[in-house]
């Protein structure tokens, strides 16, 4: 099959590709109103990118409405937020606290229980549910968001150990995915996990603990960027302002100690001003300092590229070289800024630009395993279980959390708190999530799906291959459909001759003439009983879409 040439200019040499060089970012259009075509093609690039795959369903809905119509749709979800996750696993027999006050289907999250163990199973509990929240998402980009959240505050479900603070965490960054960031670095900042995670519960004024204040700055505002000047002292000025928080366990929240906190003045560098936040003391100190802190860091310049680099990264491309940085960061963060740090705002515009539909922003990220393992389960609507079955759901989540994490992408728990490297690991970025390791993986992930599925208490997790061709324009039509199939799988074109030889070896079994497929496919159809022409309809399918979601192409979006 003859090479896409977006493959060919790509650095990684995981495809078996020759090095020559990154593929150059989207140069089109800038910031200016997207005024194309409104096509199947556009439907799908933004479905891809704001959303976990793109389902047949969601495409047809949305290529009944206008380009305009669609992004503001997708930038305001109406769904109400998921159910929380319940208890479906069998409580360890030898726990120290038992497990037994919530019954089998109930959640857990307002239970309290401090076994490790327990804990534990809770923790997994919390994963699996996520999993199914992602497969189930409504038609909008709050679970793109919600993930792009955890990358950005990163903690880790180990290091928090309490379960029920891990899913208020993921709570808080689902409730403020597309409202407003400096609100949310302030819930984050004092949020039960976060403390935890980053020690933020051990600062006091007697040993102020600089790890929070330092993450606040490097990671979560202003990044690391050539103009990103604070100092080491506006680190441990930082700290000095976060003294006196510490977690009340038992009520699940987060409380300010005056007497933890340090209330002498702190100082900060030429990179802030200059500014001195004046100590305080009583209840409210910890609010008010914290408060001053973030309008004094929101302030630079730098906390709007920072994160309007970051979406660019997560939703269009990993490369941002001076042309985008001032074409299309420089303005994103000045809309940013003017909109008092809305983050709907900046989404709103990025994704009505003729940039972001450029014909090189088609293609050009690599999935992640998040969005290779459900996507596949959205785009082939691999069937489930009734939600009643939430026992064999869960198990079916489970064997895809586990795949995502051999794949380096643990859900709950990125490797550290800078999140995944694939976003900001320069030069290689997502190159970083195909590796000699990682690509077979993911192929023999797809394999399984689609050959023998998985199986768990007795039900089977698999992508019918016949009942994915019916939902299509015109699977009769060999030549119809493998385009058809294409479209959806694939974000770059093949050759009309690799399609034909495809065609040939796969659905005609080396017959000549379509007619061979129309044939066997309208019997299929109405003679589902022909058990021959069935199983050979289907294993034709079967080992089309397998040999598709083997190709270097399938892991591109």
């Amino acid at each position: 099959m003859d090479s896409p040439a977006r493959l060919e200019s790509n650095t990684s040499t995981a495809f078996g590709e020759v090095a020559a060089g990154s593929p150059a970012p989207p140069t089109n259009g800038g910031l200016a109103a997207y005024s194309g075509a409104w096509t199947e093609n556009e439907v799908i690039h933004l479905l891809k990118r704001t959303m976990f795959g793109a389902r047949k369903a969601d495409i047809n809905y949305f290529k009944s409405k206008t380009f305009q119509q669609s992004v503001d749709e997708i930038l305001s979800p109406v769904a109400p937020l998921p159910d929380p996750p319940v208890k479906e696993y069998t409580p360890a027999s030898n726990a120290l606290v038992p497990d037994n006050t919530i019954a089998l289907g109930a959640s857990w999250v307002l239970d309290p229980n401090t076994d490790g163990t327990i804990n534990y199973q809770r923790r997994q509990s919390f994963k699996k549910w996520w999993m199914g929240v992602m497969i189930n998402q409504d038609r909008s980009i709050r679970e793109k968001m919600t993930l792009f959240w955890h990358n950005h505050f990163s903690t880790e479900t180990e290091t928090i150990g309490n379960a029920q603070l891990v899913y208020k965490h993921h709570l808080l960054l689902r409730t403020y995915a597309l409202g407003n960031f400096k609100a949310l670095t302030k819930a984050v900042t004092i949020d039960s996990g976060m403390l935890i995670y980053l020690n933020g519960e051990r600062n006091t004024n007697k040993a102020p603990d600089e790890n929070y204040g330092r993450e606040l700055q490097e990671l979560f505002c202003c990044g690391k960027g050539p103009d990103s000047k604070y100092t080491e002292d506006d680190v441990k000025a930082a700290a000095q302002v976060l003294t006196g928080w510490k977690n009340d366990i038992p009520n699940l929240i987060s409380v300010f100690d005056p007497s933890r906190h340090l209330t002498t003045n702190k100082q900060f560098s030429a990179f802030y001003s200059n500014t001195v936040i004046q100590g305080q003391s009583g209840p409210a100190a910890g609010d008010t300092e914290i408060d001053a802190m973030l309008d004094m860091i929101f302030a630079t310049q730098e906390v709007a590229k920072y994160v309007c680099r970051r979406i660019y990264r997560w939703f269009v491309y990993y490369d941002i070289d001076d042309t985008v940085e001032a074409n299309i960061i420089t303005p994103l963060a000045d809309i940013f800024r003017a909109n008092n740090y809305e983050i709907k705002a900046v989404l709103n515009v990025l994704l009505k630009s003729e940039h972001f539909f450029d014909i090189l922003a088609k293609g050009c990220q690599i999935k992640s395993p998040v969005d290779l393992v459900v996507g596949l389960c959205r785009e082939f609507e691999v069937p489930f279980q009734p939600a009643t079955d939430f026992v064999t759901n869960y198990g079916f989540y489970n064997y895809l959390v586990s795949n995502a994490a051999n794949m380096l992408q643990s859900i709950g728990d990125p490797p550290d708190v800078s999140g995944w490297k694939a976003y900001y690991q320069a030069p290689q970025y997502y190159e970083i999530w195909i590796t000699s390791d990682t690509l077979p993986k993911r192929n023999q992930f797809t394999d399984s799906i689609i050959n023998s599925g998985y199986t768990f208490n007795g039900k089977k997790l698999q992508i019918d291959a016949a009942a994915f061709a019916q939902t299509l324009s015109n699977p009769g039509d060999p030549n119809q459909l493998i385009i058809d199939i294409l479209k959806i799988m694939y974000r770059i074109d093949i050759s009309a001759a690799s399609r034909n030889q495809l065609k040939t070896d796969i659905l005609l079994g080396g017959q000549a003439s379509d007619y061979y497929w129309t044939d066997a496919w309208n019997a299929y159809l109405n003679f589902p009983a022909n058990t021959a022409n069935t199983t050979t309809v289907k294993n034709r399918l079967r080992d089309l879409i397998r040999y598709f979601m083997d190709l270097a192409e399938y892991q591109l979006a």
